[in-house]
C-alpha cells in the first residue's frame, strides 16, 4: 500500500462518497475507485459497503480508518520536520473568506505571503461563514476569515479580529433615523434588510430573536454589505450590519441596537494542527491585523 491509497481511503470514509472524495483529492472518481480496490485486494478485506447510495465503512474499514489517519499524520509530521530543518515551505494553501467581505489586511497578508513563498499554490474560496467553518473542520480549507456569532467554534483554533454590536442603518429623515437607539422590539416594527442565513451577522440577529422572543423578520437579504446598505438607502427598510461595516456608509444614519447581547465576531479559524505553509501564512495574517 502507499500513502496515496490511504489518503483516498480517508477521503471516501469522511465524505461517504467516491464522487465527493474524488473532488477533494482532485482526481477522477474511477481513479479513486481503482486505488481503493487495490488497497482492499492487498488487505484481503472489503473496506466499504457499496450497496447503498452512500459508501459506508465495513467493520474492517472502521478498524482501518484510525490507523490510516495516524499513518497520514505521521507522514505529514515527517515532511514538516524535514521542512523545518531545511527552512522550506511548499505545497498548497486554501483560504476562505466571507462572500462580499473586503478586508484589506487579509488581502495584504495573502500578497506578502505569496511574495515570500511564490512556490506555494494559493486558492481563495468565498462562501457564507457556516460553510467556511465546515470547510475548515473537514480539511477542505486550511484557514478561513469568517463572521461568527458570540464566540469562536469549538475544537478549532481561532483569532478574533473584531467583536462588535449590531447597528441599524436608516435612510436620513426616516422615523427610525430619528431614534438615539433602538431596542429589538422597536426594530421589529420595520422591514429589515440583512445578510443571508449562514453569515455571522444574520446568526446574531436570529439568536437574538430567539433569546428575546421578538419577531424580527428579514424582508430582504443580500450577500454583500454594499447591497444591504444600498437597499436601505432607497427606503426599502432598515439595514442590520455591524458597527465597523456601518462606518462605510456615512450617508445613512447608524442607530445602535441596545439589547442584543450577542456580539458579531470577525475571526480567523483553523485546525489546531498546522502545516508549515499555514504557520507561515498565519504569521502574515496576525502581523497584518495587529
Amino acid at each position: 500500500m502507499d500513502l496515496r491509497q490511504l489518503e483516498y481511503f480517508v477521503a471516501v470514509a469522511e465524505t461517504a462518497s467516491f464522487t465527493r472524495a474524488a473532488e477533494r483529492v482532485h482526481i477522477t472518481q474511477s481513479g479513486v475507485s481503482a486505488q481503493i480496490k487495490a488497497l482492499e485486494h492487498e488487505l484481503g478485506v472489503r473496506l466499504f459497503d457499496r450497496s447503498g447510495r452512500t459508501a459506508r465503512l465495513t467493520d474492517a474499514g472502521e478498524a482501518a480508518l484510525r490507523h490510516a489517519r495516524e499513518a497520514l499524520d505521521a507522514a505529514a509530521d515527517l515532511r514538516e520536520a524535514i521542512d523545518d530543518v531545511n527552512g522550506l515551505v511548499r505545497g498548497r494553501l486554501t483560504a476562505g473568506m466571507v462572500i462580499g467581505c473586503e478586508v484589506t489586511p487579509f488581502f495584504d497578508a495573502l500578497a506578502t505571503f505569496h511574495r515570500e513563498h511564490p512556490d506555494i499554490e494559493l486558492e481563495l474560496v468565498e462562501a457564507n461563514s457556516d460553510q467556511l467553518v465546515a470547510g475548515v473542520r473537514s480539511g477542505d480549507l486550511d484557514l478561513a476569515l469568517a463572521g461568527l456569532a458570540g464566540e469562536p467554534p469549538e475544537h478549532l483554533a481561532s483569532h478574533v479580529i473584531a467583536s462588535e454590536r449590531l447597528v441599524a442603518l436608516c435612510q436620513p429623515g426616516s422615523e427610525a433615523a430619528g431614534q438615539e437607539r433602538l431596542s429589538a422590539t422597536a426594530l421589529s416594527a420595520y422591514p429589515l434588510i440583512c445578510l443571508p442565513v449562514g453569515t455571522g451577522i444574520r446568526t446574531v440577529l436570529d439568536q437574538a430573536r430567539a433569546a428575546l422572543a421578538v419577531d424580527l423578520p428579514v424582508a430582504l437579504a443580500a450577500t454583500s454589505p454594499d447591497t444591504v446598505a444600498g437597499l436601505a438607502r432607497r427606503g426599502l427598510g432598515v439595514a442590520v450590519l455591524s458597527e465597523s461595516m456601518s462606518s462605510a456608509y456615512p450617508d445613512l444614519v447608524a442607530v445602535p441596537i441596545d439589547d442584543v447581547p450577542i456580539p458579531a465576531l470577525l475571526a480567523l479559524v483553523w485546525q489546531n494542527r498546522t502545516s508549515p505553509a499555514l504557520a507561515a501564512f498565519l504569521r502574515h495574517c496576525l502581523a497584518a491585523f495587529s
